[in-house]
């Protein structure tokens, strides 16, 4: 399986989509009043790599859906 998009529902998706850019580093690719894109700074996406570690930390982002950044 590959993902290759991920759909978030929020009232704000402009502000969200700042969110996110700035939290990956990515580029806003397009930007519409309820859509944006973002996409990372090479064009492409590698495989991400699920490596559960102890030191978990669990956020919300501004429209409440969770993300986990893990300590390095």
């Amino acid at each position: 399986m590959t993902l290759t998009t991920v759909n978030l529902s929020t009232p704000d998706p402009p502000g969200l989509a700042r969110f996110y850019a700035r939290l990956l580093g990515w580029e806003i690719a397009s930007e519409e009043p309820t859509f944006v894109s973002l996409r990372p700074p090479d064009g492409g996406v590698g495989p991400a790599e699920w490596q559960p570690q102890e030191d978990v930390r669990v956020y919300l982002d501004p429209a409440g859906h969770p993300f986990c950044l893990w300590l390095g």
